[in-house]
């Protein structure tokens, strides 16, 4: 999930990793930062195919000079019409100073509103926390984010509590 208040964005993610109902990893590392730190990108679904993807992104911001919007945009088109791409199963979140992104296959490079954004199984609980946290309290994005995460992995059982988060401010 991703969180933009108070000159700051922050990407958080949990750990977990399932096939089918089994837990195969607990400890997963779904957020990272790329394009020398200046862009923070998570992942839901199949790793591998988010791994392909990151690297496909991190090369379309090379390409445009760093520009979030357009490398998102540009992904999303070689992601749906590649014929290897489009078999990739994943959801992507990249993010900067500057915006915040839902990027999938379908083609689609989506905003959020009120700065919230989330993807993945635990996605809809997160969501929902997140947003009570945003109206109705001053705490930080990473607080936000790290409590909403923790809602979210005694919520779904696809979701646990082993957090990562990476944050850019400005």
């Amino acid at each position: 999930m991703s969180v933009r208040r108070d000159r700051e964005v922050v990407v958080g993610g949990d750990g977990q990793v399932t096939l089918g109902e089994t837990i195969v990893k607990a400890n997963a590392r779904k957020v990272r930062k790329i394009y020398n730190g200046e862009v923070i990108v998570g992942f839901a679904g199949g790793v591998a195919d988010a791994l392909a993807l990151f690297d496909k992104f991190e090369g379309k911001l090379q390409e445009y000079g760093g520009s979030l919007r357009r490398a998102a945009v540009e992904l999303a088109k070689l992601w749906r019409t590649d014929r290897y791409l489009r078999r990739l199963e994943a959801l992507l979140i990249a993010a900067n100073k500057e915006s915040s992104l839902l990027i999938s296959g379908d083609g689609e490079v989506l905003e959020p509103e009120e700065g919230i954004l989330t993807i993945g199984s635990g996605g809809p609980y997160a969501l929902a926390a997140a947003r009570a946290l945003v109206r109705n309290t001053d705490l930080s994005a990473e607080e936000i984010v790290r409590q909403s995460l923790k809602i979210a992995s005694e919520i779904c059982i696809y979701t646990n509590d082993n957090i990562v988060i990476e944050k850019l401010a400005w």
